[in-house]
């Protein structure tokens, strides 16, 4: 069951550009918004990533910015340059996970390298953490460049195998949503706040 998370990169495919705002009003920008610069592992104490899932509603995550400041710092970084806008949850496995991130859109994708593991959460619902190769190829237990998951349910087999690198605190119930349906699921945007 564990293999559902195992990932490959390969070559990323660059994500085609955010919607045009076609209403007329401009969607007002979120408290916090950071945008255009990047973060460095010297993180601030809050950190927050947002998910705007097409037809399903709003994630919202706090990071664990202390416990795992290198891979939250390169999730932050590719959400901040649009990485993940348009991308889809590609796998969705009802009781057990939700899975997006892969610009092929298919779980063997990424942008081309690997984070250092930060182990040190426990996989509880809601919580959000990085997939991975598997130990064969990956003995270090390294995270995947962009691939992530979350936890629809406590997920104790995963504790000491992957990174967990935050939990979500609004939008449990657009997971619950996501996670009875067929992929693929789009995220439109993916944004982070410090509030």
């Amino acid at each position: 069951m564990i293999a559902v998370l195992f990932v490959g990169c390969g070559a990323p495919k660059k994500p085609g550009p955010a919607p045009a705002d076609t209403t007329g009003t401009a969607t007002p920008e979120p408290p916090g918004l950071l945008k255009d610069t990047l973060i460095s592992t010297n993180l601030p104490e809050k950190l927050f990533i947002t998910i705007l899932v097409k037809d399903f509603g709003k994630i919202k995550v706090e990071m664990y910015t202390k416990d795992a400041p290198l891979n939250v710092t390169n999730v932050a970084n590719l959400a901040i340059k649009g990485f993940y806008n348009g991308l889809t949850f590609h796998r969705i496995e009802p009781g057990f996970v939700v899975q997006g991130g892969d610009p092929k859109g298919d779980g063997t994708g990424g942008p081309g390298y690997t984070v250092p593991a930060e182990i040190k959460r426990k996989h509880e619902k809601g919580s959000m953490a990085m997939a991975r190769l598997p130990d064969q190829v990956n003995p270090n237990l390294e995270s995947s460049g962009s691939q992530f998951y979350f936890c629809l349910q406590p997920l104790p087999q995963l504790d000491g195998k992957y990174t967990v690198i935050g939990k979500i605190v609004e939008g449990m119930e657009v997971l619950e949503k996501i996670g009875q349906v067929r992929p693929p699921v789009v995220m439109e945007r993916v944004f982070v706040t410090t509030e």
